[in-house]
């Protein structure tokens, strides 16, 4: 049954994820307080995710770094230089929204990558490579390149980033592969199918919640914020087609594609929207909050095409007389 479940969640994740955001706007004055529970929510998430893999599975992807090289070259190179120029084009001489549109950009992979790209049957261990070394590079690089392409040197809280990250990501992940390896795959194969739906309902409770914090930002909807909205989807969902265009050029497997789509195309807004408040004048946050309104809409289209062309059930083969 509840593998069923599961099935039927996955099929309305496109729907979930959407329906989620509007649930957390609208009810923000009662989701926000709850805002303590996304990290546990998380890491049974990460959990639930990581039993797929186990310890060699992660010693490969990272004995292997070149799907992890492309994956930073897009996050911090191409795509914050595709902010700037569409930034410039579509607001220029606003210094503040073109400065969001980069922070966007600039900013570490969405540890939520990890859960997409576990149910979209993706490479899991070079996910979790990925959101570990990008993040732990990401004090040194978001700076660097803010103040390279915006003007303005910025510090980061260090050991808040590190410590989110070993709770949510890390601890979760261990445990995870430890059991698949420790009972040779056994365990995952009686956990995995009994725990999967909790996964989508607590990503969807996560989306909620998180959503919940950018309603006082869309009080005042006028042209200029739809405008915006506008040229951050833009950006956001071109990001995806970037990482992905990136995997077929240098021919990746499906598995890997998959994981540098979702890698490439998702960014931790939270920690985006902390650096654009805490540092920069109150407009340059708008971009970068209106991206957590898109950012899990863009994911479930994109899961929702890849379960469609990546993993097609087989044609039967008939055989002449039968």
């Amino acid at each position: 049954m509840l593998q069923q479940v599961n099935n039927k969640l996955e099929k309305a994740m496109p729907f979930i994820a959407p329906s989620s955001v509007i649930i957390g706007v609208v009810f923000s004055k009662y989701l926000t307080p709850l805002d303590f529970l996304v990290p546990w929510i998380f890491a049974f998430m990460t959990f639930i995710g990581s039993l797929n893999s186990n310890f060699r599975s992660l010693y490969k992807a990272v004995s292997h770094p070149l799907p992890i090289i492309i994956a930073l070259v897009t996050l911090h190179v191409i795509m914050p230089l595709w902010a700037w120029g569409i930034g410039y084009l579509a607001f220029s001489g606003d210094i503040y929204t073109i400065t969001g549109l980069i922070i966007a950009m600039v900013i570490p992979t969405g540890i939520t990558s990890f859960i997409w790209v576990s149910m979209a049957k993706g490479n899991v261990a070079l996910t979790l490579s990925i959101i570990l070394i990008d993040t732990i590079l990401s004090p040194f690089i978001v700076p660097f390149s803010i103040s390279v392409l915006v003007g303005q040197s910025v510090e980061i809280e260090i050991w808040s980033i590190m410590k989110g990250l070993i709770g949510m990501v890390v601890v979760p992940s261990i445990i995870g592969m430890y059991l698949n390896q420790f009972t040779a795959g056994k365990l995952p194969e009686v956990l995995k199918p009994r725990l999967s739906p909790f996964s989508k309902i607590g990503l969807g409770c996560v989306i909620m919640i998180n959503s919940s914090v950018i309603a006082p930002y869309l009080s005042n909807i006028n042209l200029k914020l739809v405008a915006i909205a506008v040229v951050v989807f833009f950006i956001a969902f071109s990001g995806y087609l970037l990482s992905m265009g990136m995997g077929k050029l240098v021919g990746v497997d499906q598995e890997t594609m998959i994981s540098l789509t979702f890698s490439g195309g998702m960014r931790n807004i939270s920690a985006g929207a902390v650096i654009a408040v805490t540092y920069f004048a109150p407009p340059v946050a708008v971009p970068v909050v209106i991206g957590m309104l898109f950012q899990q809409i863009i994911a479930s289209i994109y899961g929702k095409w890849i379960s469609k062309h990546f993993h097609k059930p087989p044609v039967p083969q008939y055989q002449y007389g039968t």
